[in-house]
């Protein structure tokens, strides 16, 4: 299989007054072409800024400060402000959480869609606004050439979202970074973008790094899925070994707090207790207090381990009935 994208130990840390914040700390994974990896965890587990990272977009006073990003088996780490302006939008597109953070308030739709087909490829106003008009079609936008002209406070939030998601597929780049994409858009369009971002995937053959805490959406979107706690991955494989059979004990309090998982009439399960601070993080494993199964043995450092084929799991007490 061809690999878009590998990530190789990448660690960006934050150097702040207060001490330094490894937001990620030895992230690995691969991307396949056409495939779709779900980055999953709670809210300040790392997923964004992996994400930023891979984009070139992490400000100081936060770096990356080892490890790789490789693209199509060229090292990202390390390239100037200009090399990454042509690879931005053109072949790796980022669709952030806020759209308001990839719209210009003060220009049309019509404007900032055309700009952005033009910036990287050498083409008339006519066939961008063609291009533009189709993208806003393909993400469920009603009537898209009136559209065009409508100023970005004129669309709700979710259509502004789905404007900014027509942006990234402009240029059917090779790969596209989603920071939870459609958690402002209703079922009906979350469904709808879903089922073109499938289709994108495996008529063209783009990557893409779904960033998400909807285990839902993952489940009937990726490929493959990395689980991430507290900068680090602690469980990744298949999308069906993972959520079928977790075997971090993380992986599996997540799964059981999803109400479909849970019987009519009990309260939901939850994990107890809150992520610990980045800035004062247990020896060994993140998750030991609050992880049922913590003993001594947690305190040590620990690396990941495949228990089955294609599942890793950092953690020295998984739960083994998963695979049985």
């Amino acid at each position: 299989m061809t690999e878009t994208l590998v990530v190789e130990n990448l660690a960006t840390h934050f150097f702040t007054k207060a001490g330094v914040v490894k937001a990620v700390d030895g992230v690995s994974f691969r991307v396949g072409r056409g495939k779709v990896l779900g980055l999953v965890g709670e809210s300040g587990s790392g997923k964004s800024v992996t994400g930023f990272s891979v984009m070139g977009l992490v400000d100081p006073p936060g770096r990356i400060v080892s490890g790789a990003i490789r693209f199509k088996g060229e090292n990202l780490v390390g390239k100037s402000e200009e090399a990454w302006r042509s690879l931005r939008g053109a072949r790796i597109a980022m669709i952030f959480q806020d759209p308001m953070m990839t719209l210009n308030p003060v220009l049309r739709i019509d404007t900032q869609m055309i700009e952005a087909v033009q910036a990287h490829e050498r083409v008339s106003a006519e066939e961008a606004r063609k291009r533009a008009r189709d993208a806003l079609g393909q993400v469920g936008i009603p009537s898209p050439e009136e559209r065009l002209k409508a100023y970005p406070h004129q669309f709700s939030g979710g259509m502004r979202q789905r404007v900014a998601i027509a942006i990234a597929l402009l240029h059917k780049p090779d790969l596209i970074v989603a920071d939870e994409p459609t958690t402002a858009l209703d079922v009906t369009i979350q469904g709808q973008i879903l089922a073109e971002v499938q289709s994108l995937a495996r008529d063209t053959g783009t990557s893409l790094i779904w960033i998400t805490h909807d285990l839902s959406v993952v489940a009937g979107l990726a490929d493959d899925i990395c689980v991430m706690y507290a900068g680090k991955v602690v469980e990744q494989g298949s999308v069906d070994d993972v959520l079928d059979h977790p075997l971090h004990p993380y992986t599996n309090g997540l799964l059981g707090s999803v109400p479909s998982r849970n019987r009519r009439g009990e309260p939901l399960r939850q994990i107890p207790g809150m992520t610990p601070s980045l800035l004062s993080l247990p020896q060994g494993c993140a998750f030991q207090t609050r992880c049922p199964r913590a003993d001594a043995a947690c305190r040590h450092n620990i690396g990941m381990t495949e228990l089955r084929e294609g599942q890793f799991v950092r953690c020295v007490h998984p739960h083994q009935e998963a695979l049985a």
